[in-house]
């Protein structure tokens, strides 16, 4: 392992973060004397963001507090093409509108994260449609498209993944490409921003970008890539049987966000106390060297930490009080995520396997029937008999409301409007 003198690389390094670095010892030589810039582009496709993008995230809150100065960069404009990075088809085209219904959204996301303002190392946010929108299309031809040879731009995984799987490639993401190198040396030139940062599925598209400032700037420009990362039994990060894994309450609440991360796997503990909290190195080495009930301890400080970074402590606190009384006392608790039901439908009586996917405990009315079938679909704890079984206004407590679950741990209630 290299051996690293800037707090800000040495950190991401002792915490994991770093899978390829276009030149480590200069990036570090240079982060060391002072602070540098970096960015990390985010496209708008959704209104929020999920778990999969809060490792660049952290990435960019360690590069703060380690003294230096984070950009997000919002992509309005690439937004417009989509990216064709680990994609079998081309992306649905949004319109201006909904691009810009989605920043919105996705800003909320980082005041949590970075300090943003006007200070030397205060963050800022940029959005790339204000250069690529002004853009005229035979200047481009003529001074950035020369750069790139088509042999070269062929080689990239993006490209070679659709080719090789005969899928369409069209000429718009072709390009997609060439705007992100060219949104890197736009950066340089505006802001002195030296790095990108990314995922390492991005590496193609940051290399293009070093690339690029070299040849039009003369600029020394740099690229680190954090690991794809997945479970320790292989599945995605931020996926699970009910969808995405949000960063926003709106689209996912605290309660559900918090039981993600209590509920990760045992092998996986250590390392994501390393990603995604700021515990010190020695208090993870502590907790992930627990066993037995032990373990479940580190696994609910997983999940305050990062629930805290994500939505505030109050929230994190409540979160683990709902799960405690649901789980240690068998209460239906208040804070549990709800659906509501007009009581006349109940009334008349509800079909659960809707009730499943309505409250996302199942993706699908066949999950849901797949869950009843094995027994792991519960109404008000016990066992749902059958597929064809409904909840009815006779099932609701003395509060006004049904508690369903599956398996031990997902619950979520019906309330009675």
């Amino acid at each position: 392992m290299t051996t690293l003198t800037s707090d800000f690389l040495r950190t991401l390094q002792e915490r994991g973060f770093i899978h390829q670095c276009t030149d480590l010892a200069g990036l570090d030589e240079r982060a060391a004397k002072g602070p540098i810039i970096a960015y990390i582009g985010f496209d708008c496709t959704a209104d929020s963001l999920h778990v999969g993008s809060l490792l660049p995230i952290m990435m960019l809150r360690w590069l703060q507090k380690t003294g230096h100065k984070p950009i997000v960069l919002m992509g309005g404009g690439t937004t417009k093409i989509g990216d064709p990075s680990g994609k079998d088809e081309a992306r649905q085209l949004l319109t201006d509108e909904i691009i810009n219904a989605n920043m919105a959204g996705i800003k909320r996301i980082f005041g949590r994260y970075l300090s943003f303002g006007d200070g030397p190392t205060d963050a800022v946010m940029v959005n790339n449609a204000d250069w690529l929108d002004e853009l005229k299309y035979i200047p481009l031809l003529r001074d950035i498209g020369r750069h790139f040879t088509i042999n070269r731009m062929m080689t990239f995984e993006s490209v070679k993944l659709r080719l090789d799987r005969e899928q369409p490639l069209t000429f718009l993401e072709f390009n997609y490409m060439i705007l992100q190198a060219y949104d890197f040396v736009e950066l340089f030139r505006r802001e002195k921003c030296m790095l990108q940062m990314g995922g390492s599925d991005q590496w193609g598209n940051i290399i293009n970008g070093v690339e690029l400032g070299r040849r039009t700037d003369g600029a020394e420009l740099f690229g680190l890539t954090t690991p794809l990362l997945t479970t320790s039994s292989g599945a995605k990060m931020g996926k699970t049987a009910a969808g995405a894994v949000w960063l926003t309450a709106d689209k996912l609440s605290a309660y559900d966000f918090w039981q993600y991360w209590r509920n990760t796997e045992d092998a996986d503990v250590g390392r994501f106390l390393r990603l995604y909290t700021e515990l010190p190195l020695d208090e993870v080495a502590r907790l992930e060297s627990l066993e037995g009930a032990g373990i479940n301890e580190a696994k609910k400080i997983l999940a305050h930490e990062v629930t805290k970074l994500a939505h505030g402590e109050a929230a994190a606190l409540e979160a683990a009080e709902t799960a405690r009384r649901t789980f240690e006392q068998g209460a239906a608790a208040e804070g549990l995520p709800s659906i509501d039901v007009p009581r006349a439908e109940l009334e008349a009586g509800v079909a659960l396997v809707d009730l499943l996917v309505s409250a996302g405990l199942a993706a699908s009315k066949g999950e849901a029937r797949r869950l009843i079938k094995g027994a792991g679909a519960k109404l008000n704890d016990a066992a749902i008999p059958d597929e064809a079984a409904k909840a009815t206004a006779a099932d609701l407590n003395a509060d006004g409301v049904i508690k369903l679950s599956a398996g031990k741990k997902r619950h979520a209630l019906v309330k009675a409007v």
